[in-house]
């Protein structure tokens, strides 16, 4: 299982320099439902929702959207490993990460943001390699 960061989606997206390899598309994909929100508040805000959004509702649609659950919000409250700070959204993704491996989930997360990776290994989360091969 593949924990989806924002980092990740937003590249595949807005066809950025990076991009992430065909392989991340070929497994199962999962997210906190932020991921939704992260997507389409920098579409709004750079007027690309009509020629975007199509393309936004069909990635949504290829992840399983994990809940922002008593559980989860509570784990985001605790202290994170690692290097900091840690951004607000960002310890929330952890913490829905943290979930799925707390509930005895393979989970590698697949991410751009260096401080996210630093502080997933720090808590012993693999990663996904994001670079193309």
């Amino acid at each position: 299982m593949i924990y989806l960061d924002t980092s990740v989606a937003l590249a595949w997206l807005f066809t950025e320099d990076r991009q992430p390899p065909v392989s991340l598309w070929d497994g199962t994909l999962v997210s906190s439902r932020l991921l939704e929100y992260e997507i389409w508040t920098p579409l709004h805000a750079r007027g690309l929702a009509d020629s975007h959004g199509g393309a936004a509702r069909q990635l949504v649609g290829r992840v399983a959207l994990l809940e922002l659950t008593p559980r989860v919000l509570a784990r985001a409250l605790d202290a994170f490993p690692g290097p900091g700070p840690l951004r607000t959204l960002d310890a929330l993704h952890l913490a829905s990460c943290a979930y799925l491996a707390d509930q005895g989930q393979a989970v590698e997360l697949a991410s751009y943001d260096r401080r996210m990776n630093d502080i997933a290994r720090a808590m012993d989360i693999p990663l996904f390699d994001t670079e193309e091969s």
